[in-house]
């Protein structure tokens, strides 16, 4: 008679961190608290300050001006933000930034509320406040990593997007209803109070302490030089970054200059504002569903989702119906959030934690170089060529872009590290 060996138990699959794992982590708490703080301000930021220059002037080339100054600063400091948020504490290079930031909105608020505000001086103020932004954002992107384990870091960078958003939509509802009912300088003063209130809750982010470096530490520029070798070292990186500056000039001339012009000559501004809205909704929903994506080719995944950025661009350029352009600005935000989920997931992975500020803001420079490019073109081109063809252009040389960074294998092949 033969024996029967019961049955070895069946090994059980890891769990899968649940949605909300990064929240049992004090440190992230207190740094969502903060950035989605700081959000709510910038949100509001931008309606205020331009009532208050057209208040004061009535002229578009002055808010131009104003505007503009802030973006030069962010470009030409951005870099050295990286290597401030590599030397320094990240939590503290982020106090300092709130601080700064909040005390150039309030003295804003109070020129314009004293009538004291010209444009040289709201120049000269929106200048440090976009130091004060290149200082921050290399800092905030980088610190995540530092604040939950990696098994949980793709789930943190969605609520962060979560928390982003969200405060984008209500800083926007707040800041038109600020404007309308106390004026544009309360609206900057209550945009001071968030960057005040956001560093005190960065201060309360607790983080490990780096290592301190080994022998004597590379001079400033040498550090800048460093993390230029670790973005250009690896291929995957600049290749999306490259792709991006294509495709983010196509989107931003696109979307913020013809899509106006298409709305005034044919569903009018009232459905702009809402297929804009809807954009920011199927944001939402995007960061909920990336949440829970499990594949092991986390940055192909994200990347093959930017084909869904054409979506919206060939949308206004082929049809004015409103229904296809809400279904339209929906997928652009739902793909948007899988690929910027899936690429802070990955840099963050891949790119060590000393040169990671470094890194990150290599790629906002990237970013940001090509949305004025885009703005510019995006009228000339469009008087030439006409506007509808102009944006099936543009949706096209979104797709190609995106096409080209599928091209890589390091894009295709680089694996999700947990």
């Amino acid at each position: 008679m033969s024996t029967v060996l019961n049955p070895a138990p069946p090994t059980e699959e890891p769990r899968r961190p649940g949605m909300l794992a990064p929240l049992r982590h004090s440190a992230f708490r207190f740094l969502i608290a903060g950035r989605t703080t700081t959000m709510l301000g910038n949100a509001v930021a931008p309606i205020a300050l331009a009532f208050a220059v057209l208040d004061l002037t009535g002229s578009a080339r002055d808010l131009g001006l104003v505007v503009g100054a802030r973006s030069v600063a962010n470009v030409v400091f951005v870099l050295f933000g990286g290597v401030i948020a590599d030397r320094l504490p990240r939590h503290l290079v982020m106090v300092g930034a709130s601080t700064l930031a909040g005390a150039t909105q309030a003295a804003v608020a109070v020129t314009v509320l004293t009538g004291t505000a010209t444009i040289p001086l709201l120049m000269a103020l929106s200048v440090v406040n976009g130091i004060a932004a290149a200082l921050a954002f290399p800092a905030i992107s980088a610190i995540v990593p530092q604040t939950v384990p990696a098994a949980v870091l793709q789930q943190a960078n969605a609520i962060n997007r979560l928390a982003f958003n969200s405060a984008m939509i209500a800083g926007a509802s707040l800041g038109g209803l600020l404007v309308a009912t106390a004026g544009p300088g309360w609206g900057l003063a209550v945009d001071a109070g968030t960057f005040f209130l956001a560093g005190l809750l960065f201060a309360l982010v607790r983080v490990p302490k780096a290592a301190p470096p080994t022998g004597e530490r590379p001079g400033f520029f040498a550090e800048m030089r460093l993390g230029w070798s670790a973005f250009a070292s690896r291929t995957w990186l600049w290749v999306v970054v490259a792709g991006f500056c294509v495709i983010n000039a196509a989107l931003s001339g696109s979307v913020s200059v013809l899509g106006p012009v298409v709305a005034d000559a044919s569903f009018g501004r009232t459905t702009w504002g809402l297929i804009l809205a809807v954009e920011t909704a199927g944001m939402i929903v995007g960061a909920l569903v990336a949440m829970r994506v499990r594949v092991s080719r986390l940055l192909f995944y994200g990347v093959l989702w930017c084909l869904g950025d054409a979506l919206l661009v060939l949308a206004l350029g082929l049809t004015p119906v409103v229904f296809l352009l809400l279904l339209a600005g929906f997928a652009v935000g739902f793909a948007l959030e899988q690929f910027t989920v899936a690429w802070d997931t990955t840099m963050q992975e891949h790119v060590p934690s000393d040169l990671l500020a470094r890194v990150y803001s290599y790629d906002m420079l990237g970013s940001i170089l090509a949305l004025p490019i885009g703005q510019v073109a995006a009228g000339p081109i469009a008087e030439h060529f006409g506007l509808r063809p102009t944006l099936v252009g543009a949706s096209i040389v979104i797709a190609v872009a995106t096409l080209a960074m599928l091209l890589s294998r390091d894009v295709r092949r680089l694996r999700h590290a947990v």
